[in-house]
């Protein structure tokens, strides 16, 4: 329980870490991208590399170019979307996008909604689309469909691990190899405005603990705990992550309450319980 709640304040804090630097920093979204991906290399490889070595353990222990093409567009849209957005819509947004995705992908595979499982889909896509309609309260579109995005390349990123024998070795190696791609981007953010590059000692931290801290540990912890939980606890216990990330928005951020974001809460989060607890049964 200890480790699991560990490993849900640690995938929160990515979203008030994020929002922190790009908010209150002079930190880009690209420079914090290729910081964030290159800490959590490094930290990764380091956990999953001191016996066979860093290089060795990362590059031929797991992980593939395809799944670090898709980890890479989820952090990259992950740091692009949190310029307007606030911790907790962004949150909201990532994980209805990670779950519908996962779902759609089990429906093109022959599985069948029916009753609450088809209800509570419905539910939750409702929820998303209210949150991102036009309005007063609406997030920027641009940054939603960022988020969207994202969480849509999370999604692929998990279908495409399910299965591996030793996930935290495969993180470290899709990490690993995430680099090649987030300095292109920070190559290509750069050009030909060289001004658009900003990273100061505040955003460089925050940036540093995202990837080191809440992501690299922040796996690693969530790996240990997992063997314990049945698929549908951990499934369930990341229902949390959302409503975290909106809690430590509001008092660490002083990110208001809207009851446009309380409702599409509500609305995502118990859909996606009724589809899981329903697949369960």
């Amino acid at each position: 329980m200890l480790l699991t709640l560990l490993a849900m304040l640690a995938f929160a804090g990515n979203s008030l870490l994020c929002r922190m630097a790009l908010k209150h920093t002079a930190i880009d979204a690209a420079s914090f991208t290729t910081i964030r991906l290159l800490s959590a290399s490094v930290v990764l490889g380091l956990l999953c590399g001191s016996r066979d070595g860093f290089g060795r353990s990362v590059w031929t222990g797991g992980g593939n170019w395809p799944s670090a093409l898709a980890l890479f567009a989820y952090a990259a849209g992950f740091s692009f979307a949190y310029i307007n957005l606030s911790a907790g819509t962004g949150a909201l947004l990532l994980f209805g996008a990670v779950q519908a995705t996962m779902i759609g992908y089990g429906i093109y595979r022959g599985e069948r909604l029916k009753g609450l499982r088809l209800g509570g889909f419905v539910l939750a896509l409702a929820g998303l689309v209210v949150l991102v309609l036009p309005g007063l309260s609406a997030p920027p579109l641009l940054s939603s469909v960022s988020m969207l995005l994202a969480g849509a390349a999370w999604g692929v990123y998990s279908l495409r691990g399910k299965g591996i024998g030793n996930p935290l070795t495969a993180t470290a190696g899709n990490f690993v190899r995430t680099l090649p791609f987030t300095l292109l981007l920070s190559l290509a953010a750069g050009w030909p405005m060289r001004s658009s590059f900003s990273v100061d000692n505040a955003g460089l931290v925050y940036a540093v603990l995202s990837g080191g801290l809440t992501s690299g540990i922040g796996y690693a912890i969530w790996y240990k705990a997992l063997p314990a939980l049945k698929a549908t606890s951990a499934a369930t216990v990341q229902l949390s992550v959302p409503v975290i990330a909106a809690v430590g928005g509001i008092v660490l951020l002083g990110e208001p309450v809207s009851w446009r974001l309380a409702g599409a809460c509500v609305a995502i989060l118990a859909g996606i319980t009724l589809v899981i607890y329903e697949k369960a049964k």
